[in-house]
């Protein structure tokens, strides 16, 4: 059985933002996007070591809303995250099922991750996704 890792930037009061650019994700009318970054990359040490467990090589399981910003940006980064386009990129949606990226398979239902989680390998982490990450908790699939 592989374990799920939940990897997420979360304010208390539900804003889920990764520390990026203002434009990352207005959705929802929010306009302070990147607001975390100069707080995360003010503290180097402790960026350092989250970051190299955050980008470590293992299979991702993603939200399609989170699998569509990565896929536009990642693949011509690789070289700010060595191992992304090797690694099996596992995309929850009920409206895409195939995509460019490498490595990209799609998932329909609660019981195909249950089937994931379940088979033999490495453990699979879980970004950004906050839909995702409500169905995983629900069905307690989070280690």
């Amino acid at each position: 059985m592989r374990k799920m890792i939940v990897h997420t930037f979360l304010t208390l009061d539900g804003v889920m933002q990764a520390p990026g650019m203002p434009e990352e994700d207005a959705s929802g009318v929010f306009k302070y996007g990147g607001w975390s970054a100069p707080y995360f990359y003010e503290a180097d040490e402790a960026a350092g070591e989250f970051m190299e467990k955050y980008m470590k090589s293992t299979d991702l399981l993603l939200g399609r809303k989170t699998f569509e910003f990565f896929a536009s940006f990642w693949p011509t980064h690789a070289d700010m995250w060595p191992g992304i386009n090797e690694v099996t990129k596992y995309v929850m949606s009920n409206t895409m099922d195939k995509s460019d990226w490498q490595n990209s398979v799609f998932l329909k239902s609660v019981d195909d991750i249950k089937k994931l989680k379940n088979s033999e390998g490495s453990a699979i982490q879980v970004h950004g996704s906050g839909n995702l990450i409500q169905t995983l908790l629900k069905h307690d699939l989070v280690d």
